[in-house]
């Protein structure tokens, strides 16, 4: 069920960015990808213990820096990253100890991300938007 949730919120959240026209705006994806690599760091600090937390923060930072280097150089940097977190849900708990992860988390997570990031993807080679 969390995997259809994820699906049908990613399918909702790029429409509604596009009918309002946030989509339009180089930093909308980037702030996505932020938002999306912090929540495991959340999820850390609310249940775990600070290694983990720290080891989380370090790992949101490495998807803010794709998030940085794709809003200011190729927004396919954003469409891997997506797609790449939403692999790294699925393998998360096998590297990283975090008891803050509800169960339903990697699944929803991972559905939204590679949906999303499909979806920039297929967006990227339909408008030729890449570069700044």
């Amino acid at each position: 069920m969390e995997f259809l949730i994820g699906f049908f919120l990613s399918l909702a959240v790029a429409g509604f960015a596009a009918i309002v026209g946030l989509d339009r705006e180089r930093a909308f994806y980037s702030t996505v990808l932020i938002v999306i690599a912090s929540y495991y760091v959340l999820f850390a600090v609310m249940a775990a213990s600070g290694r983990t937390v720290l080891i989380e923060v370090v790992v949101a930072s490495g998807f803010s820096l794709f998030a940085i280097l794709g809003y200011k150089r190729n927004l396919w940097l954003i469409a891997i990253a997506l797609i790449g977190h939403g692999v790294f849900d699925i393998v998360h708990h096998l590297l990283i100890e975090n008891p803050g992860v509800p169960h339903w988390w990697p699944g929803f997570c991972s559905a939204f991300d590679v949906i999303f990031g499909g979806l920039l993807a297929v967006r990227l080679m339909r408008s030729g938007l890449v570069t700044r």
